[in-house]
């Protein structure tokens, strides 16, 4: 894959435990987007298993039976708090030569770090990572090089401004129970 100089060490490491996806093919494409689905799925279990394997297990996601729709939860703990989000994304029909635009509906409005419907601002860093990598790179590394950054520097910074508490991450949950 090309980086050049934009990636540190530990993002190289989780990179390289991230296969590589070969199928340069959308949702427009019957026959090849079933073998991208399946290179994606393949994919998508290796990084979770490394992350399980590392101890760094941070969201879950399933999609759609055609592969087009996805939707899961993130998570990240900040001062021993963790804070949990609902996530979504759809694949778009220029896929994989247009990344997928993963949001976070809960947190809509509360950064300018987003767009309208809660969608992670990733333009200035990892879309052009992406454009130099179609068609090898995919939904895992949308996870990994998009939404586990953001999370990882807004997450925090909204907690210390205040505009997010752990009861509000944790909201969708105590509706559940009851």
């Amino acid at each position: 894959f090309y980086c050049s100089g934009m990636v540190d060490a530990a993002t190289k490491k989780t990179l390289a435990a991230i296969p590589l996806l070969r199928v340069n093919a959308g949702p427009r494409s019957k026959d090849g987007w079933k073998a991208r689905y399946k290179e994606e799925l393949l994919s998508l279990i290796q990084y979770v298993k490394t992350n399980k394997e590392n101890d760094n297990d941070w969201f879950k996601l399933e999609s759609n039976k055609d592969g087009t729709k996805w939707f899961g939860k993130c998570w990240i703990v900040v001062d021993l708090l963790k804070y949990e989000f609902d996530i979504e994304f759809d694949i778009p029909v220029t896929y994989p030569k247009t990344a997928p635009e993963i949001a976070i509906p809960s947190l809509d409005g509360k950064t300018a770090k987003m767009y309208r419907g809660g969608k992670i601002c990733l333009t200035d860093h990892f879309k052009p990572l992406w454009a130099r990598n179609v068609p090898h790179f995919g939904i895992a590394h949308a996870m990994a090089l998009g939404l586990g950054p953001w999370l990882a520097v807004e997450i925090p910074d909204m907690v210390r401004k205040g505009v997010i508490s752990h009861q509000e991450s944790q909201g969708e949950k105590k509706e559940e129970s009851k």
